[in-house]
């Protein structure tokens, strides 16, 4: 039975509602491939010059920690808990309310990260011999990663504005500013690794202050959009505000919701510290992963949460439900050969983008396991994206956080088992698993919630999307096998291979879509030739 507190229904959704959800993730993710292909550079850069050593791995263990404080106090919760209720803000009361709603959640923000940064940085000894305990038997590996661990925490202050600038301009429908400020933060970093490295004796801190920098310029790009909407924060500082008050219930429980995974990647990156190489193989893997989802998972996520906020707001649970179901199935209809696509060329995929320089044979195997252990969850990666979208536009953020706190003591029970048989491995898996359980149960929580959603037509969709794997499966296999991969150098033909490979992979899965005329295909279609017409 739907719930009765709930408020009444309202007509399913416009087809142009859903064109323009795709619309807006189709410019999150163009921008995001855009950062994504930089991302591939640094990381290249980052692996020829500093491969799998004992800086690279302090610098990914150092960088980790920040990094999980932007997903839980920027990227993740606050955007999560702003966005539906700044939403509410713009669309149901007068725009100066808007803007005093953002200028005093920027002021309690800048004053409570602040805090939090220099804690941190005085801190730093402490949380780095707690977050790696297989650093300890290494005196220089652990000071150099607390070195750089005050050097990076001032990101999160800079990154945590820059969400929020970024919550603003998508609830004002405003994309390409946010998605393409990455891209400023890649180029930044790369820069420093080439060009202020070499400066220091330790050339990994040239890259700690291009992470900073990039922090900073991501927050830069986004003040223009804020101006030319009469969005550019003031000064107010009253944490007491209704709707900061709002925010804030919103965040405390969303701060383990949304960000489980990275939760979970943390407390991999911890036990790994105990492998030598560890942590770097699971950051290059996750990082492969991190390119279709953030491309297409976490843009349509990001998407989607203003539009599902304005239906929670209106009251309109139908128009939500079509909404969701049909967020549901372009995930599907995205991810699931991109995961294939990566497990099943996995191998050559590390070795022609990262094995050179000081990144060896061996590293790539690594890698690559760990790549085809973090994939088998790309889908749970990328789904509970849009479920918890759902939940947090409903304004629940208790139900994903206590959901993501079972998931985060699963992760560690897989985590203890698997690491013992498949080492850094086999934590990537535990992180799948707990992903996997995680959107298991929260989908099972929302369908009693929304009392039931269209299961049929994402059913459809998912049938349809199987039967298209069938020529990427076999291209991938055929681009696997081929015995250019075992010749040295070659890079050339290495490059064609695989990029026919792909080429042939996307043109199979498209056509056997065409012909069983597949919906999402359809209006993916349409947004490209309105676009070219």
């Amino acid at each position: 039975m739907p719930d009765s507190s709930l408020p009444p229904e309202s007509p399913r959704p416009q087809p142009n509602e859903n064109h323009r959800v795709v619309k807006s993730a189709g410019v999150i993710g163009l921008a995001t491939f855009a950062s994504r292909i930089l991302g591939f550079i640094r990381d290249m850069v980052l692996a020829r010059l500093f491969g799998a050593t004992a800086a690279a791995d302090a610098f990914f263990v150092a960088y980790r920690i920040p990094n999980l404080l932007r997903e839980l106090f920027a990227e993740g919760s606050m955007s999560s808990a702003f966005i539906p209720v700044f939403t509410e803000y713009h669309t149901l009361r007068a725009k100066q309310d808007a803007w005093e709603l953002a200028s005093a959640v920027f002021t309690t923000l800048l004053t409570i990260v602040t805090a939090i940064t220099l804690l941190g940085i005085l801190a730093a000894p402490s949380i780095v011999w707690l977050l790696a305990p297989g650093f300890h038997g290494h005196p220089d590996k652990l000071l150099m990663t607390t070195l750089l661990t005050r050097i990076m925490f001032p990101y999160l202050l800079f990154i945590s504005l820059a969400a929020l600038a970024m919550g603003i301009l998508n609830s004002l429908r405003a994309f390409a500013a946010p998605a393409f400020s990455p891209v400023f933060f890649n180029i930044f970093i790369i820069g420093c690794a080439l060009f202020l490295s070499p400066v220091f004796p330790e050339p990994i801190l040239g890259v700690a202050i291009g992470v900073v920098a990039g922090g900073a310029a991501q927050f830069a790009m986004q003040l223009p959009g804020l101006a030319m909407r009469d969005m550019v924060f003031g000064w107010r500082f009253q944490p007491w505000h209704p709707g900061v008050k709002r925010i804030g219930a919103l965040m405390v429980p969303s701060l383990l919701g949304l960000s489980v995974t990275q939760i979970n990647i943390t407390v991999s990156t911890i036990l790994a510290s105990f492998f030598a190489g560890g942590p770097t193989y699971l950051f290059y893997g996750m990082r492969l992963i991190q390119f279709p989802l953030g491309i297409f998972g976490v843009a349509l996520a990001t998407a989607i949460l203003p539009t599902l906020s304005a239906q929670a707001a209106r009251g309109a649970l139908d128009e939500l439900r079509g909404t969701l179901a049909f967020g549901l199935r372009m995930i599907l209809f995205i991810i699931l050969p991109a995961m294939l696509g990566l497990i099943l060329l996995r191998q050559p995929i590390v070795h022609l983008f990262f094995e050179h320089g000081s990144f060896t044979a061996a590293d790539t195997i690594a890698t690559a396991t760990a790549v085809l252990c973090y994939a088998v969850g790309l889908w749970a990666f990328a789904g509970v994206r849009i479920i918890v979208a759902a939940f947090y536009s409903l304004q629940d953020t208790v139900t994903p956080a206590l959901v993501a706190a079972m998931a985060v003591l699963a992760n560690l029970a897989f985590s203890i088992v698997l690491m013992d048989r498949l080492e850094s491995a086999g934590l990537a898996l535990a992180t799948a698993l707990a992903s996997m359980l995680n959107v298991g149960i929260l989908v099972v929580v929302l369908n009693r919630r929304l009392g039931g959603m269209d299961w049929r037509s994402v059913g459809r969709s998912a049938m349809r999307t199987v039967l298209a794997t069938a020529p990427l499966i076999v291209a991938c296999v055929w681009v696997a096998g081929a015995e250019v991969w075992a010749h040295e150098g070659e890079w050339i033909g290495k490059t064609v291979m695989l990029a026919v490979g792909i080429g042939l992979s996307v043109t199979g899965y498209v056509g056997v879509h065409a012909l069983l005329r597949s919906e999402e295909l359809d209006v993916c279609w349409n947004l490209i030739k309105r676009k070219v017409v």
